[in-house]
């Protein structure tokens, strides 16, 4: 049906935007996460060099 065809490629266009977005918020998180536990690591290690007792 060539009437469709614009509602088609709106729909696909919002369709790759969608899984576009979707896919750009789990790459942050997973590199926010990331980044979280090196921060993690290297302040636990540097407590671990400055303890005092």
């Amino acid at each position: 049906m060539p009437q469709m065809m614009p509602i088609n490629w709106l729909f696909s266009f919002f369709f790759f935007i969608s899984i576009f977005i979707i896919f750009m918020i789990m790459n942050y998180f997973v590199h926010n996460y990331k980044i979280n536990i090196m921060k993690k690591k290297i302040n636990f290690i540097n407590k671990k060099i400055f303890w005092k007792w």
